[in-house]
């Protein structure tokens, strides 16, 4: 494959919709006489209405395959579809997700070193409202910092639409530093800053916060969604908000071991692959 990406649809063997959503604003003659590869990140069972259902058997029509990044989305949509479905887990690039020093990360953010941080980069309420996105679990986050009952407790948020866990951690006086839509230099200083990262979502794709968390050694602990148990040892999937665990370095080392097949470098010649296939 000398070329893979072309900017001019017309020349494209495969159309990627890599957000499955937008595929009605390609004209349907198009659709038609491309393959069409579509990725279906997660689905949330509560939110697939026949409206949706219905959106999805249309957009079927047009697909030839699809790619999911976990075994579970694949479970949801395999009764839907009679095309080949591909799962293939997201990557990450080395060269964004690295350790830097703690104390020189935390001095930057201005966090005493005397805290422990626990972080959560992804948005956690619904657009327009302070209702908690509940698919990312927000709500279990919280009683997960609460359970914790750590004097210095200390909670570092990133990401957008932040509402619904901060207004929870004002109720409860547990404090938190809040850093909006931060570039990918300043997340990486913020996953260094953490003493543990939290995934309490009841859905997932990834997240790509379990690949990145792994790589750079930060502890990090997942309920059983997406990828999770893919890359993080046993011992760190977690019934969140009901146990408390705290990683070992054991823990660390085999999540760090097990998270180097996605590498960008390598992982890059399995979607390499799955795209041979779809053309035949």
């Amino acid at each position: 494959m000398p070329q893979t990406v072309t900017h001019n649809i017309h020349e494209a063997d495969i159309i990627w919709l890599l957000a499955g959503w937008c595929w009605n604003q390609i004209h349907p003659d198009i659709l038609q006489k491309k393959k069409v590869l579509v990725t279906e990140h997660h689905i949330v069972p509560e939110k697939f209405d026949s409206e949706r259902l219905r959106n999805f058997l249309i957009r079927d029509q047009f697909a030839d395959a699809y790619h999911v990044p976990n075994e579970k989305t694949a479970s949801f949509i395999r009764p839907l579809t009679k095309k080949p479905i591909y799962v293939v887990e997201y990557w990450y690039d080395p060269r964004l997700w690295f350790s830097e020093d703690k104390e020189k990360c935390r001095e930057l953010l201005g966090i005493s070193n005397d805290k422990f941080v626990i972080g959560s980069f992804q948005r956690d309420t619904e657009g327009g409202t302070c209702l908690p996105k509940l698919e990312k679990g927000p709500d279990l986050f919280v009683e997960y910092v609460k359970k914790m009952r750590k004097d210095n407790l200390y909670v570092l948020l990133g990401g957008w639409r932040r509402e619904y866990i901060t207004t929870q951690l004002d109720k409860v006086g547990i404090p938190y530093k809040r850093i909006e839509l931060a570039p990918i230099t300043m997340v990486r200083t913020m996953y260094n800053c953490c003493d543990l990262y939290v995934v309490s979502s009841r859905y997932e794709g990834g997240p790509q916060a379990i690949y990145e968390a792994s790589v750079m050694k930060i502890p990090v602990i997942s309920r059983d969604v997406g990828v999770a148990s893919r890359v993080l040892c046993a011992n760190c999937i977690v019934d969140i908000p009901h146990d408390v665990y705290y990683p070992t370095n054991s823990d660390i080392e085999m999540n760090f071991k097990n998270v180097q097949k996605y590498n960008i470098k390598y992982h890059k010649e399995t979607y390499r692959k799955m795209l041979e296939k779809i053309i035949g």
